[in-house]
C-alpha cells in the first residue's frame, strides 16, 4: 500500500500520517551522503510496510540529488543491505 509521504526538508524527515498516526525517517546529509538517523512507525500502525516506503522515499531523493545513502539507524541500515 502507497501512503502519501511528505519531505519536510527544512527539519530533514519524510513523514506521512496513516489513521492520525504520524510515521516518520529523519535523516543528516554529511559529505555528500544522506544518512537516515532514525525511522519510527506508531505500534498501531506497525507492520504495514509503512517504514520501508519512508526510507525507500528517502533514499530515492538521495539518489535523485547525487547524494550516496547510508544510515546510523539499524531498520535503514538493514533495509540498504537488502535493497543495494
Amino acid at each position: 500500500m502507497e501512503h502519501t509521504i511528505r519531505h519536510l526538508a527544512e527539519i530533514r524527515r519524510f513523514e506521512t500520517i496513516v489513521e492520525g498516526h504520524i510515521a516518520y525517517v529523519d535523516y543528516d546529509i554529511k559529505d555528500g551522503t544522506l544518512v537516515i538517523t532514525k525511522t519510527f512507525v506508531p505500534k498501531p500502525i506497525k507492520g504495514r510496510g509503512i517504514a520501508g516506503e519512508l526510507v525507500a522515499t528517502a533514499y530515492a531523493f538521495a539518489d535523485e540529488v547525487g547524494l550516496r545513502r547510508a544510515a546510523t539507524c539499524s531498520y535503514a541500515a538493514t533495509w540498504l543491505a537488502r535493497h543495494s
